[in-house]
């Protein structure tokens, strides 16, 4: 049936009612199913026979197709995704509409990725948190942890204000080991009001000897309470899923390990913008609170 008969139909329809005609005849009379009789009707009577053909012709018209997303978009989401190692889709965003000025939704930009990637259900941002001393100042606050690689570990602290982050690669989990990492983070990170670590033995001993002569404050997190080492342990993840990966290394590899650990942390801090850090890089971050502190504002 033709839009134009559709209307002559309806206008029919409405005849027939407003001269007592009832649905089952009217029905007969128009050769329309019952049930589009009735749905006529209760429109006439909301809307009258004028406003329902003018609203029924323009619904006829079908909605606008959506418009394609380009080949080129395409394209910059699948690079930027391989350049900022599997960067989430609110980055990809930022970085399409800051380096190329193109705006594209977060919800198209999952969508594109799909058509490549099996990606994961989307993390339970309201799920109930344990409770965790966060810093509201450089070096007010570093979370240290300790991540294995096989026959080499890595010794991984974090600013849990800037997000900037110390990884340092030793052959054994001793807390000699440690001793000597912490020596290696305090030298980058400068000083260190209040350092959190869990209870692993790489903490104690040399470790916490050396921690004490050096570090006003010293906190262990609880056991089985992973949301109070939440920061490093994001860090840890970040570390292997786009450094590192999930491979065991073996102790001739640690020079080459901790010389690609040092490339990615120049990546980490000079070049990976933060959702947390308003799409800022933690170095970023890091020299606009010194300009704040030097200026006084």
């Amino acid at each position: 049936m033709s839009h134009e008969d559709s209307i002559t139909k309806i206008k029919i329809s409405y005849s027939l009612w407003k001269n007592g005609i009832s649905p089952e005849a009217i029905c007969l009379q128009v050769k329309v199913h019952r049930s589009t009789v009735y749905r006529w009707l209760r429109g006439f009577k909301r809307k009258g026979i004028n406003k329902f053909v003018r609203d029924y012709a323009e619904a006829k018209k079908g909605r606008k197709q959506p418009r394609k997303t380009t080949i080129l978009v395409k394209v910059r989401i699948f690079q930027i995704r391989e350049e900022y190692k599997q960067c989430c889709g609110e980055k990809i965003k930022y970085i399409l509409e800051k380096d190329y000025g193109m705006k594209v939704s977060v919800a198209t930009i999952y969508h594109i990725l799909g058509e490549r990637f099996q990606l994961r259900s989307k993390w339970k941002k309201y799920s109930k948190r344990g409770y965790v001393r966060k810093g509201a100042k450089l070096r007010e606050v570093i979370q240290t942890d300790t991540v294995d690689f096989g026959n080499i570990y890595a010794f991984t602290a974090i600013d849990t204000y800037s997000k900037e982050a110390s990884v340092i690669i030793r052959p054994k989990l001793t807390a000699k080991d440690g001793q000597r990492a912490l020596q290696a983070q305090l030298n980058y990170f400068g000083k260190i009001e209040h350092i959190q670590r869990d209870g692993g033995s790489e903490f104690k001993r040399e470790w916490q000897d050396y921690a004490i002569k050096h570090i006003p404050s010293i906190r262990t997190a609880r056991p089985y309470k992973k949301n109070e080492q939440a920061f490093i342990e994001r860090f840890n993840g970040i570390l292997r899923k786009e450094c590192l990966g999930y491979k065991k290394y073996k102790l001739k590899d640690l020079s080459r390990v901790q010389e690609e650990v040092n490339k990615f942390l120049d990546y980490y801090h000079n070049k990976r913008p933060h959702l947390s850090l308003q799409m800022m890089t933690s170095k970023e971050f890091a020299m606009s609170h010194l300009t704040l502190e030097r200026t006084g504002t």
